[in-house]
């Protein structure tokens, strides 16, 4: 999995996006001498980092499996948000938690995962901007603008605005979550959708 990496030209629109919604000119180049660029650009990292730790389908993985070190270790990539054990007969008397970049088995009081070779986890990944789907752009854009609103402007009209386009881009995220998730009240195994619901066009088709 790669590690996310800073891509300042795919980043610009996004800043702008967000200067021009409070009201302040756009730039050319990510200059954070800028107090304004720099707020805006910081508070894009931030929220998009919350953002994508509430775990989506585009950077949510079931079953990945991590491979210990000599040590017996598992060591954890810096660009994972969360991080648990999955739901496998192997792992069922051991708990996971993240400590000093290492996973740490509470209930063992170790970092030793003896007796494994592969260790399956279920992770969130922190992307780079990048390779966000559009709609997660847009929530995450319209999120921070409020935010950066409220700390370099401080208009309420402003604010208040801004707050109804953010829901509206939230809307639009959960319906493409919706989408790309293909839930159903019947649940499904892992990332796989195993229902598929009764179309009557199907049947009249015959």
């Amino acid at each position: 999995m790669a590690f996310p990496t800073t891509n300042s030209q795919q980043e610009l629109p996004a800043v702008n996006q967000i200067l021009q919604s409070c009201g302040q000119a756009p730039v050319t180049t990510l200059d954070q001498t800028n107090p304004d660029v720099a707020i805006a650009y910081q508070t894009l990292l931030e929220v998009s980092r919350e953002v994508q730790a509430e775990g989506w389908t585009f950077n949510k993985e079931n079953n990945y499996e991590f491979v210990t070190n000599t040590d017996n270790e598992v060591e954890i990539p810096t660009n994972i948000l969360q991080i648990d054990l999955s739901a496998v007969p192997a792992n069922i008397e051991y708990k996971a938690s993240r400590r000093s970049g290492k996973l740490y088995d509470p209930v063992h009081h170790t970092y030793k995962w003896t007796g494994f070779t592969k260790l399956e986890c279920d992770v969130v990944w922190l992307f780079d901007w990048v390779d966000l789907p559009q709609p997660i752009k847009d929530f995450i854009s319209s999120r921070a603008a409020t935010i950066v609103s409220s700390r370099i402007v401080g208009d309420a009209n402003q604010y208040q605005i801004l707050q109804q386009k953010e829901a509206y881009c939230r809307a639009m995220a959960m319906e493409y979550e919706c989408n790309q998730g293909d839930y159903t009240y019947f649940g499904h195994a892992g990332n796989t959708n195993q229902y598929i619901s009764f179309q009557p066009y199907k049947a009249l088709t015959r």
